[in-house]
């Protein structure tokens, strides 16, 4: 799994490449964590993860979202997931995250 961020607008956009899956779930939730505190910081206090590179996320990843979630809460950041494939789409439904995020097509709109 790669990972990139960037900052957008005053918000944090966190781009994750790959698969989250028991090998790559602890990196995926060191990276989310630092990026919210990046958006904790920024003007904006927003981190969108832009989830068009996902191709898969287990248990895991969702584990990891939600505690990414619960830190942006406290810290008064609002998290956004933008741009699931189909894939991604079908896995945040399954699970309900699809209730517990902002779930959005474009970046632009995150924002």
């Amino acid at each position: 799994m790669q990972w990139s961020s960037a900052q957008l607008q005053g918000c944090i956009v966190a781009s994750p490449d790959g698969r989250v899956d028991e090998a790559t779930a602890e990196a995926f939730t060191e990276h989310l964590v630092s990026s919210v505190t990046l958006a904790a910081d920024c003007a904006g206090k927003k981190l969108i993860v832009d989830l068009a590179g996902l191709d898969y996320m287990s248990s895991r990843g969702l584990r990891a979202l939600t505690l990414a979630k619960r830190q942006a809460d406290a810290a008064g950041v609002a998290m956004a997931l933008a741009r699931p494939n189909e894939v991604m789409r079908e896995i945040l439904a399954i699970s309900r995250y699809d209730k517990l995020f902002a779930v959005t097509d474009t970046i632009e709109t995150a924002i």
